[in-house]
């Protein structure tokens, strides 16, 4: 199932075809995109046995964020070991660095991204979107709590990341636009191999960073069972996974993202975001 926001409502996705879902049952579920998280279970059900017949064509410029308004949004840092050895830093094996994303940094799968300054950097992500609250769950329990999967780019302003006294990682990657998320949500049961999606991003013909999700140190289920053994995950909470190597900040010279240019960022099965950059 691949589920999304169409002009800022909840839809069923098929390729370039959209069924509404308060008007395909009947008002059982309701517009809000964020509105199905909690009863997602229930949401499924009905989602998979649905057809198409009524479904209308739509275009990127419809597209919104498959989530609007998570209560709570995870970042996870230097989850790929060669990221951190890029990094220069050791990636910890006992538990996941984890910081947060405010929730005005999210933004559509397709809208453009104003820079701030010189130094925004690019981070391709998996990101999980939780459909069933979870508290001390079991790695392997961790799948059973998550409604699907999207892409997402954990955009960073690194000046305001690495500011002294201590880094500033909440604030520095949630410049509005920091968060582009989308196209759709793509439950795992449509994937090949949920624990094993090809990532990457690119600018014009370049491509900046090439990975596999098997290469995450901490894995999706993983994640889920950490968080949750510290604080109840909610339905619609967001979850970047972490980013592989080839980061402007990781480069020799360093080199960040300029206006005028647009970040594809791809992971397969699941689709690709395309935002354009622009000057502030």
């Amino acid at each position: 199932m691949r589920y999304g926001n169409i002009n800022g409502r909840a839809a069923l996705i098929s390729g370039d075809l959209a069924l509404d879902v308060e008007k395909a049952s009947d008002g059982l579920f309701g517009p809000d995109p964020d509105g199905v998280f909690e009863n997602w279970a229930e949401f499924a059900a009905w989602a998979r046995g649905q057809s198409f017949e009524d479904a209308v064509p739509f275009t990127d410029v419809e597209v919104g964020p498959p989530v609007l308004r998570p209560a709570q949004i995870f970042g996870i840092g230097l989850n790929y070991d060669a990221h951190a050895a890029e990094a220069g830093l050791e990636a910890s094996v006992t538990r996941p660095a984890v910081f947060t994303k405010f929730v005005t940094s999210i933004t559509g799968p397709y809208d453009a991204v104003r820079l701030p300054s010189a130094s925004v950097d690019w981070e391709v992500e998996l990101v999980v979107v939780i459909g069933k609250r979870a508290e001390d769950v079991t790695k392997e329990q961790g799948w059973d709590h998550v409604a699907g999967l999207t892409i997402g780019q954990d955009l960073s302003e690194r000046d305001v990341q690495l500011a002294g006294p201590v880094p500033q990682f909440s604030l520095g990657k949630s410049y509005p636009g920091f968060s582009p998320i989308g196209p759709a949500i793509v439950t795992p049961d449509e994937l090949a191999d949920r624990d094993d999606l090809a990532l990457s991003c690119s600018v014009g013909d370049e491509v900046l960073q090439d990975g596999r999700t098997r290469d995450l140190i901490f894995s999706v289920p993983a994640l889920v069972s950490y968080l949750s053994s510290i604080l109840p995950l909610l339905p619609g909470d967001v979850i970047f996974t972490g980013t592989p190597a080839g980061v402007g900040m990781g480069r020799d010279p360093q080199r960040y993202l300029v206006p005028g240019t647009t970040l594809v960022s791809e992971i397969e099965g699941i689709g690709r975001l395309r935002n354009d950059l622009v000057a502030d």
